[in-house]
């Protein structure tokens, strides 16, 4: 081990032990938020009908997502002893620690090791991905794969014909096998685009551009030697029939073909003709910055220092090649892409990460004038951000607008003090002489105390104004064993709260829930507050979502309700 390696070699475990912190501890206590429930509840379903290749949602089939998802949830309830919140976000932590330990062993063989445990604290207190690694979804285990198969390439790069590329194609079907092709994409992309510019901008025009077109093949050739060799056909067909299998069984138990018909829908066509989720192209220009606060506020210096002239040795420009070719490709992807959303962009995440460090590793001496000035602005602004983080001791109704002035007061007080308390030592050190060294242990550990605060405990403690999980608890004690006569209508319902054996009917349109309701199929309702006046039958509201004085107006009409239908109005429970 090198003797910069060594001297850091008992950090690479500390980093790994206080992100394993982040993304497990308390990991069931909060609800379950958003798209976790589809996640949660498909799991739950397979688990009631022991049907593993048929995902549904509600009995509706929900073939969004591959299966294998879907499979770690449901492995995961092995750890927790049934399905709940825990194991709906046990793979995505798991997935998160795993692409910590990464990423640490690939900035390790691009550059150090100090710099690979730069890297991975940067990435393990990123906001999002503390965020995703502690939220039931696939898009950390994406990223995980991805940083497999990248990680599996640097260190055979200049072996580039070897059984290894089995193992490279292997891993990306697995990773497909959890998201999407993006596992294939992604890390192929990344590849690609780094092998063809691996020796400069001047290298890729002058073989690709000039020149007979058998030398131009063959400079294309010899660069991608990695894919143009006589393993790459076998491993494809090995990683198209381990992608495969899953669908081919179902295929084979329900004679739909339908899971494939989603993989295009939800990969080529959402990608070239979107059919939702359009933003603006210029979307992830500041996306980014929400994604990885609070380290985001140095990646324009970390840019700028990884696009300085070349000043370093060609090693030095190869290895931030490749990290630049990471950032790049990945931005431009998904920028290209018709489809946006801003968590889409998470694997960009471990590239921007690497930047950051490879700045933040380099003594400031080192650094251009440009970068240097970037970097004190970006040190400013998280002075500055903690400084305001001190409102939140204070009452919000000093210092909010109405509505929010009506918010309760920050929970968890002692938490929050540690945490403003140990941010503000934190940087008082670094401010007494700043270096690059203490900028990044300054800025790790006031996203370390952050992160710890508010996932850890303030967004469980938020759960006490949250309504729907009390409400399905609700609906389940009125409506008893009286389960096969609950209906929806114009809403999703809390089904996996309400935790049932059978799908609840979800009617669409007024003919279908009146025929319904006549032939006393269905006597309880869930329905939106906005739909409720639509229901011209004698009826009873009998239990609310709860609401609460900050809550805007869209979403007091969204609040659902319990209506118990065929009874005249009562009193409703409280």
């Amino acid at each position: 081990m090198p003797a910069r390696d060594s001297a850091w070699r008992d950090a690479a475990p500390i980093v790994i032990a206080l992100a394993a912190i982040l993304f497990f501890a308390r990991l069931g206590t909060r609800a379950l938020w958003a798209s976790e429930f589809r996640w949660a509840e498909i799991a739950r379903e397979m688990l009631v009908t022991h049907n593993y290749f048929w995902p549904t949602l509600n009995g509706h089939v929900y073939y969004d997502k591959p299966l294998g998802s879907y499979w770690l949830v449901i492995a995961a309830t092995w750890l927790t002893g049934g399905m709940n919140e825990a194991a709906a976000r046990i793979p995505c932590a798991v997935a998160g620690l795993i692409a910590v330990a990464l990423v640490i062993l690939l900035t390790r063989r691009l550059y150090d090791l100090r710099t690979g445990v730069f890297a991975a604290a940067v990435l393990a207190t990123s906001f999002s991905f503390v965020f995703f690694s502690r939220h039931a979804s696939a898009d950390v285990e994406t990223v995980a794969g991805e940083l497999a198969a990248l990680t599996l390439f640097l260190r055979y790069q200049h072996r580039p014909i070897g059984w290894w590329i089995l193992a490279l194609w292997i891993i990306m079907a697995l990773t497909s096998l959890t998201k999407g092709l993006l596992g294939f994409v992604l890390p192929l992309l990344v590849i690609g685009v780094y092998s063809s510019f691996a020796d400069g901008w001047n290298s890729f025009t002058g073989g690709m551009l000039l020149g007979s077109l058998s030398d131009r093949i063959g400079y294309a050739l010899e660069r991608h030697r990695w894919f143009f060799n006589w393993r790459t056909p076998i491993a494809i067909a090995v990683a198209a029939s381990i992608y495969y299998w899953p669908f081919a069984i179902s295929h084979e138990q329900t004679g739909s073909a339908k899971g494939l018909a989603m993989v295009y829908r939800e990969n080529v066509v959402r990608y070239f003709a979107p059919f939702d989720h359009v933003g603006p192209i210029y979307l992830y220009t500041y996306v980014i910055f929400a994604l990885m606060a609070p380290w985001s506020v140095y990646l324009p210096a970390a840019l700028a220092h990884a696009h300085r002239a070349n000043q370093e040795a060609r090693t030095e420009r190869d290895r931030d090649r490749f990290v630049l070719s990471f950032f790049w490709a990945t931005f431009i992807f998904f920028t290209l892409a018709g489809s946006r959303r801003s968590y889409y962009l998470l694997p960009i995440l471990p590239a921007a990460a690497i930047l950051v460090a490879r700045l933040l590793a380099e003594p400031l001496d080192r650094l251009s004038r440009t970068a240097r000035i970037l970097l004190k602005l970006g040190f400013a602004a998280i002075v500055i951000a903690v400084t305001v983080s001190s409102l939140a001791f204070l009452p919000p109704r000093l210092f909010m607008p109405d509505p929010y002035a009506l918010l309760p007061n920050a929970p968890e007080r002692g938490v929050l003090a540690v945490y403003w308390i140990g941010s503000a030592l934190a940087l008082c050190w670094a401010l007494r002489r700043l270096t690059s060294a203490r900028v990044f242990f300054a800025t790790a550990t006031v996203a370390w105390l952050f992160m710890f605060y508010f996932f850890v405990f303030a967004m469980p403690a938020g759960d006490a104004w949250r309504g729907e999980k009390p409400f399905a608890y609700r609906i389940r004690d009125l409506i008893g064993a009286d389960t096969a006569a609950l209906a929806f209508y114009r809403v999703g319902g809390p089904v996996y709260y309400l935790d049932l054996p059978h799908s609840v009917p979800t009617y669409e349109s007024r003919r279908e829930l009146d025929q319904s309701i006549n032939t006393g199929a269905t006597r309880w309702v869930v329905v939106r507050q906005r739909d409720l006046q639509i229901l011209d039958v004698p009826a009873a509201v009998v239990a609310r979502e709860a609401v609460f004085p900050w809550d805007s107006k869209e979403h007091r009409l969204n609040a659902m309700v319990l209506v118990r239908v065929g009874a005249p109005p009562a009193q409703e429970s409280p």
